[in-house]
């Protein structure tokens, strides 16, 4: 549900296409005129201005003009509903920041068509800004975690790049990609409550060390509870060292009971550490990395996934 602000002079025009909206589950305030209608923006705080161009006291163009001088109004989408179509009007809307027309007479589905259209496009830009911001801060971030380990340096980077090369082979939604591009930064985010001896041993880790190391993902999940807009990469973050067969960590979960995100990042957390060298091997050759996700789809990975990686990675080389 958007709340929408509406102006119009025509008293059946304005009541009807105030219905249509609320119908289609808005909240609508209605005004004869710009004047009423800016003088109302500030207590509405629409997500969107539906409006005339001709209305009495102050018409659309100056409503128009004036939503776009205050802080608030710089980037809501403006509707305009006129009969006037003549290139000059278009041209000055243009000038002034109007999203879209919509010509009266207008069918009702016309109408919330459009409406939802310009509600989807700011959404989509919102995200993406809100997105931009928080991914510099998140870089950053696991930039600081990751230089706590001598032997992964640029591990994050690497992972999220296959992670994303795999998330658009699948088809996940922009809104999807969004979240795995910081979800795979942040996967390893609990490493910061791992003491430096254990992740810079240049041994194999003992048992002990193993369960210590094994408590990063929900030392993460913990860490991201207190910070609300990043909640959607906690899956990411806790479940991508599950196995398909049900005996990864931290819950022993099986088969499609693991998080789609926990799936795909497993996969290519698992060819990056395949791929890299530690202190106490060699970094595995590509072919035989790409071999051994093969085999463990349906064991350790998802079997879709491990085998549209595989398809990926072989036809890139």
């Amino acid at each position: 549900m958007a709340r929408i602000l509406l102006a119009e002079d025509d008293d059946n025009l304005r009541l009807l296409t105030k219905t249509i909206l609320e119908l289609a589950g808005h909240e609508v305030h209605a005004y004869p005129n710009g004047l009423r209608a800016l003088d109302a923006f500030e207590d509405v705080a629409p997500n969107l201005i539906v409006s005339d161009i001709n209305m009495p006291m102050l018409n659309g163009f100056g409503l128009l003009e004036g939503v776009r001088q205050k802080l608030s109004g710089a980037v809501v989408p403006f509707l305009f509903l006129t009969g006037r179509s003549e290139y000059e009007d278009i041209r000055q809307a243009r000038r002034l920041g109007a999203d879209d027309f919509l010509t009266k007479p207008f069918e009702p589905e016309d109408l919330v068509a459009a409406v939802q259209t310009r509600l989807d496009r700011h959404n989509t830009i919102e995200l993406f800004n809100t997105h931009s911001a928080h991914l510099q801060t998140i870089t950053m971030l696991a930039n600081v975690i990751e230089a706590r380990d001598a032997y992964t340096r640029g591990h994050v980077q690497r992972v999220q790049q296959y992670a994303i090369e795999l998330g658009q082979q699948l088809g996940w939604t922009l809104e999807a990609m969004a979240i795995l591009e910081y979800g795979a930064l942040l996967h390893d985010i609990g490493k910061i409550s791992v003491p430096e001896h254990v992740l810079n041993k240049t041994s194999r880790l003992t048992l002990e060390e193993m369960e210590i190391i094994k408590q990063h993902p929900a030392a993460g999940a913990k860490i991201l509870e207190g910070i609300p807009h990043l909640h959607q990469a906690l899956p990411y973050v806790l479940y991508h060292h599950e196995k398909w067969d049900g005996t990864g960590y931290p819950e022993g979960l099986t088969g499609e009971n693991i998080p789609l995100e926990g799936r795909l990042l497993a996969v290519v957390d698992v060819y990056d550490a395949l791929t890299s060298a530690r202190p106490y091997r060699q970094g595995m050759p590509w072919p035989d990395a790409l071999d051994f996700i093969e085999k463990e789809g349906g064991v350790h990975f998802d079997p879709r996934m491990a085998e549209v990686f595989v398809e990926l990675q072989r036809a890139k080389q």
